[in-house]
């Protein structure tokens, strides 16, 4: 259960970086989440989403071990049932909140990454793994429940239904490099400079580089779109899309074209 120290300890660090906020869950060796730790995230999520200096979100857990090996047992083990239920309620809420903020989301998977903290991972738009850093997986099956926090859902949509019944069902866990093969992973790092790697990569979402808000609506229109009926969905891209004709970088990009210039955008 909560207690004043645990509400009071910071389990989430959020810091910026030149278009980039990094939101990392701290609470070693394993970076699990309680209701606290989620309350956090939430709120960095929505820190993140307000910030118009803001253009990427890149997801971590503290040190080189775990990303996060998810809801803290601990904790579950002594709650009621209805406290657990609307734990995993607000985790759905925050979880989806992260996938549908139109805003780029990278998470880096600095170490394994098993149970509720996949189930973060997939509520991202790309994950990036650290070579040989760790294992994957959502053996909740173990514990005699399923996983609860979107990975029925989510890991289904990645990699199809057949694969995502029999991961969850036998409760295998895997490398980071056999989830790269399918393509729960997108990218494999080597883990000496691993987190500026990722940042690297980041920054080419953020301008000059990239017309952020076109990224970030494309985000959009696919996660909300491929939920919708096929005609909504492109109702829903032509709002998007007017959106961004109105947008400042969208006349910026025309114009670089037309002039057969490099486009250096605002993000506005």
């Amino acid at each position: 259960m909560q207690t004043e120290e645990t509400m009071s300890k910071t389990l989430i660090n959020y810091t910026t970086q030149e278009g980039i906020a990094v939101i990392e869950m701290t609470d070693p060796p394993a970076n699990t989440y309680t209701h606290e730790m989620m309350r956090q995230l939430d709120e960095a999520i929505l820190k993140a989403r307000f910030d118009d200096d803001v253009h990427v979100i890149v997801l971590r857990g503290e040190g080189d071990k775990f990303f996060s090996a998810g809801a803290n047992i601990a904790m579950l083990n002594e709650v009621t049932p209805r406290f657990k239920y609307y734990f995993c309620l607000h985790a759905n809420e925050t979880l989806n909140r992260l996938e549908q903020t139109p805003k780029l989301v990278i998470a880096a998977l600095n170490g394994h990454t098993v149970g509720g903290g996949l189930e973060i991972a997939m509520a991202a738009d790309i994950r990036i793994a650290c070579k040989e850093a760790g294992k994957a997986g959502l053996p909740e099956v173990n514990l005699g429940v399923l996983p609860g926090t979107g990975g029925t859902q989510r890991l289904a949509r990645i990699v199809g239904r057949s694969s995502a019944i029999e991961l969850m069902s036998t409760g295998r866990v895997f490398s980071f490099e056999e989830a790269h093969e399918m393509g729960v992973v997108n990218y494999i790092y080597e883990k000496e400079g691993f987190f500026e790697q990722v940042m690297d990569y980041a920054m080419q979402f953020c301008p000059p580089n990239k017309a952020a808000l076109a990224v970030g609506r494309i985000k959009r229109s696919v996660q909300t779109g491929l939920e919708l009926p096929f005609q909504d969905a492109l109702a829903l891209e032509r709002e998007l899309q007017q959106q961004l004709f109105q947008s400042a970088d969208a006349k910026i990009g025309l114009a670089a074209y037309a002039e057969k210039k490099t486009a250096q955008f605002e993000g506005r």
